[in-house]
This record gives structure tokens, sequence and C-alpha cells, in this order.
């Protein structure tokens, strides 16, 4: 969802990383909240806090299978000297009718189950005989198989302490505590813990939807036979596979040809499905520049603030981008390079701010380190922009992947971070203290 126009400037204008990021965060507003089933809530992030409506555990229970007994009834037991019981019937979780415990008298009780009126402790099944006469057990036969268990006489080889083996009623969370904050993102212990208090639903912001589209009649799909001059499309599934990791529902659409009106009307067919559009290529200066040609001028007249603005960045890799919205619903897209490396490095830096954003997310950036440079010599860098080099970190040292070039790209499959070389270094020696992007 975007709410406001992108920031123009004329096309000799520079912009910063920060400037560049800082407009795209400022033009996208997180998704409405809406109202879902847990299961499908899951990765969205809470738009409310949640208040526990009953207790967890809702009454008092056992943690072990054995026997509730009263304190007074087993305390002084040994081997030697058993207490002798009378098992005056059986509770298994999920049990309403519960038998009264009088003294001198246990209730064989099950993993889950309430803890019956007027027991004070539960004697697991090992500490007993089982109601066999045997000496101690390692178990209960099932019910169906020995229904006599649950009469006659236990006897029991170990005191129990008051309350040992027993949850308390509310002793994971009570009526009226915050189970979760808004803002936590619904992962499976989150979804365990709201079914466990009774909810069905929760109000929470969606996870956007985002279509990524990569351009080039040179790209081919992988398993397809290459040609002259073809190479295989990795952008679009590496951004598709970027856009899941970072929480969006990502759907991948196959290389578009260089033909301005073929891209225009595949965007326009794939907006009904996307909160986000993201392209990659045909954003400089080239003749074949598709993505320039077909986007520079799609702006609405009826539509103030839509239309892409594309831009020459101060950094490396990545310097040519484009921002804007698309749409009578103004939906944000951001145009990212052609270069594999480039691409990549745009959508952690702009790309996945702008889905964690519209995600309802607060803290939408990947982690920052300081880390000690290990290298064979001194990183070099084009003095005036930010470079974003690909790098291995592991207990505060990072170490570079693949040199300094953009164009490198099984680098990134060996890359965890990332190293960010600032505008006014033109080279780093190897010890240096330097600030890196922890890329997972």
């Amino acid at each position: 969802m975007s709410t406001a126009a992108p920031r123009t400037a004329g096309p000799d204008h520079l912009w910063s990383v920060d400037e560049h990021l800082d407009d795209i965060l400022a033009t996208v507003r997180p998704l409405e909240p809406i109202e879902l089933q847990l299961l499908d809530a899951q990765g969205c992030v809470l738009v409310e806090d949640v208040t526990v409506p009953v207790s967890l555990p809702p009454f008092d229970n056992s943690s072990m299978d054995g026997y509730a007994v009263r304190v007074a009834d087993v305390a002084g037991a040994s081997e030697q000297y058993p207490a002798a019981l009378e098992v005056v019937g059986d509770v298994a979780a999920g049990q309403a009718d519960l038998f009264q415990v009088g003294p001198g008298q246990a209730v064989r009780i099950m993993t889950g189950a309430p803890l019956p009126p007027g027991a004070e402790t539960v004697v697991p099944v090992e500490w007993t005989d089982g109601g066999l006469g045997e000496g101690p057990v390692t178990g209960m036969p099932a019910r169906s198989l020995a229904p006599e268990g649950a009469t006659g006489q236990v006897l029991v080889y170990r005191p129990a302490g008051a309350r040992a083996h027993v949850r308390a009623k509310g002793s994971d969370v009570r009526a009226g505590d915050r189970a979760l904050e808004a803002g936590t993102v619904l992962g499976p212990p989150q979804i365990s813990l709201l079914a466990a208090i009774g909810r069905g639903s929760v109000r929470v912001h969606p996870r956007p939807r985002v279509v990524v589209l990569s351009t080039g009649s040179e790209l081919v799909q992988p398993d397809e036979e290459l040609r002259a001059g073809q190479i295989y499309d990795s952008n679009s599934f590496s951004l598709t596979a970027c856009a899941r990791d970072a929480g969006a529902i990502a759907y991948r659409v196959g290389a578009v040809a260089d033909d301005a009106d073929t891209l225009r009307d595949t965007i326009e067919d794939q907006l009904v499905r996307a909160d986000l559009m993201v392209t990659t290529g045909g954003v400089s200066v080239g003749a074949y520049d598709v993505v320039r040609e077909a986007l520079s001028s799609v702006g609405d007249e009826d539509e103030p603030g839509s239309g892409i603005d594309f831009r020459k960045l101060a950094m490396q890799p990545g310097k040519p981008q484009g921002f804007g919205s698309i749409g009578p619903d103004h939906t944000p897209l951001l145009a990212l390079p052609g270069n594999p490396v480039s691409s990549y490095v745009s959508f952690e830096l702009f790309a996945r701010p702008a889905i964690r954003t519209l995600m309802g997310l607060t803290d939408v950036h990947r982690p920052r380190r300081r880390a000690t440079l290990t290298a064979g010599g001194a990183l070099t860098s084009p003095k005036g922009r930010r470079q974003f080099l690909r790098g291995r970190y592991a207990d505060g040292e990072v170490t570079p992947v693949g040199g300094a070039g953009s164009h490198l790209v099984a680098a990134l499959a060996q890359a965890n971070a990332l190293i960010v070389v600032p505008e006014d270094v033109e080279s780093i020696a190897s010890g240096t203290d330097v600030e890196v992007i922890l890329l997972g």
C-alpha cells in the first residue's frame, strides 16, 4: 500500500542509499488489518494485544501417570514398609466426574487428568506396585485389558510431598494476563499458545503479496536449452526466494521479453494479486532498457502521486534504481538492476525493508555488527559511492568472498553478510574494524 508520491529530482542528481531508502519507507504503509484463522495467520504480525480469557491449565492436573493420594497416607512409605491404599477409581484426561479421595484411599490418575477432590499429591506409578503386589512396576496396563486396575489395593513405596507432580491451575498463564503483544510475529509457538487459550482467529496485518518479474529477451528458464546469446533466468528465482524469506507471499513471473507494450500488459495483469511489485533488469540508460522505457510515463494524471521515478544511486553494485507506484491502488513498485548480484544487494537494502514495513513490523532492517576484516590485502572502493561487498562472517570476523566485482554470482552462495564500505573510504586494510549486514 502506497500513500504518498516518491520525491523526484533532476536527471543528474545522485541519490544516496539512505535518501532512496528513506523515500521508500516514507511512501510504503502497513497493509490494512484483517481477521484470520490461526493457521492462515502464521507469519503475520498481530495488530492488538491478546489477553488470556481462561487460565492455562484451567484446573489442577497431574503431570504423571500414577495415583492421587493424601500426603499423610504415604508419609514414611518405603519398600520395606509400603503404604497400602484402597483404589477407589480411575480418572483420565477429559474426565469430568471425579472420585473423592478420603483417608487411606487413592485414585489412579493419568497425565493431564484433573486432581480429584481430597487428593493433595500424585505418586508416580513407578513408585508403586501398580496394584499387582509384585514390587515396583514400570507402567500401567491398558484399562481395556485390565479394568480391575481401577479398584483393589495399591502399595506405595516412596513418600510424596504436597502437590508433587501437580500442575497448578494458571501455572502457565492466568486469566487476564497478556498472552501476546501487538507487533508479535506469529510463529509455531505463538500459534500454539493462541490455540491453547481458545483463540481460533486473530487480527493481523496480512503477509504482503509480492510479484517478482524479470525482464530480458536473453533469459531462458532453467531446464530449457540455451541457445547462442542466452542465459538462464536466475533473478526471478533469487528475488522470489528473498521475498518469501522476508515474510511475503511471493509470486514469480516468467521472464518478459524486451518489449515495452508486453511489459506494461504483464504488469497490469499482475496488479490484481500484488501489494508490491519487484522488477529486475532494464533500468539503466541503454537502448534496450525496457523497464525504464515502459514505466517512465505510466503515471495517471487523474491519480496524483502515481508513476515511477528512475534514479542513480551513489552505491556499488546497484547504481540504477527505480521506485514509485502504479495502477489505481498506487501499488508500490521497485525496479531493480538486472545484474544478479546488483539485484540481490538492492533487494536486501530496499525491497526487504519495504516488505517488512507492509507486514506492520517496526524493525525492518537486517541486523548489523562490527567485525574485523580478514583479507590478504587492502580492499579498494570508488570514492563517492557506498560499496557493499559479499563476505563470510563468523565470531566477530568477516572475510570478503569473490572480490569486489559485482558480477560474481557464485559468491552469493558463499556469503552470509554484506561488508559496508562508506562513501568517503577508498581502501580498507586487513585488520580494520568494519560494519557488516548479516544476511541470515
